[in-house]
């Protein structure tokens, strides 16, 4: 039986969806992150990004999480500081079996001109190759992962983008 990759695209899932490759550039608009390189990982059942010295606090009687990360996948230079409302801590599951209560915030994300609201976890992935993970729910109604390529849904460049906005990678800029 032949298949036709569209035709099983259109038949299996409600709605457009954008196909992925197993890694691929994302942006994270509302942390001010325009890429970012994530794992796409679908035995992971929830989405997880690097963070460090997490603090919990309240503001206006509402619970927040304020926490720091490393943007930029092999340096420990650039820090940023955030402070999210905090919607749930969770127990997770590690690929090791190790179990980990974490907090989980909501923000957009965008991959490959496409935009919609994921729950993060918070987690030191200092010891992983990516900073950010993207899980199962976070792509459920909205991916389908091709796991043998990698970076096909390309983020918008431009030479003539806001410096605030740019981020080198290697010659190429993409915003």
């Amino acid at each position: 039986i032949e298949y036709n990759e569209a035709e099983l695209l259109e038949k299996s899932m409600e709605g457009p969806k954008i196909i992925i490759g197993w890694q691929e550039w994302v942006g994270l608009p509302e942390l001010e992150i325009p890429a970012l390189q994530v794992k796409i990982d679908t035995g992971a059942k929830s989405s997880s990004i690097h963070a460090f010295n997490i603090k919990y606090f309240q503001k206006n009687s509402q619970d927040f999480v304020r926490f720091d990360l490393h943007p930029l996948k092999h340096s420990k230079e650039v820090i940023k500081t955030y402070e999210c409302p905090l919607i749930d801590m969770r127990v997770i599951k590690s690929s090791s079996g190790d179990t980990e209560e974490r907090p989980f915030i909501k923000t957009p994300i965008k991959i490959g001109g496409y935009e919609w609201e994921i729950e993060l976890n918070l987690t030191n992935r200092d010891y992983m190759g990516f900073r950010m993970l993207l899980g199962r729910e976070a792509m459920a109604k909205n991916v389908m992962v091709r796991p043998g390529v990698s970076y096909i849904c390309l983020l918008y460049t431009s030479d003539a983008a806001d410096d605030s906005l740019r981020v080198d990678l290697g010659g190429r800029r993409i915003i």
